[in-house]
């Protein structure tokens, strides 16, 4: 998954790519609503120096798990608005 995820999640065009490069939180949920047609919760966590970094994206898949869908709950929680994307 780790090699599909930038084409899959950030389509071309988005300029989101897994590149240490730090985007705004918007743009981030944008660019992956654009590459799955769903809204993604977005979780972070700090790195070493400090700065917030993308840690995990949340989706939601029907009951037989091969089907994305839209999401009614979202954990809660913040995210700052500006994050890294770490490279992989």
């Amino acid at each position: 998954m780790q090699e599909e995820w930038p084409t899959l999640a950030c389509p071309n065009g988005t300029g989101i790519r897994p590149n240490g490069s730090k985007y705004s939180l918007s743009s981030i949920k944008s660019a992956i609503e654009k590459g799955i047609g769903y809204v993604p919760w977005i979780e972070y966590n700090t790195d070493t120096s400090g700065n917030s970094q993308l840690y995990q994206v949340y989706i939601c898949v029907d009951t037989s798990g091969s089907n994305l869908i839209e999401c009614r709950v979202f954990p809660n929680g913040k995210c700052a608005s500006i994050i890294k994307f770490p490279t992989f």
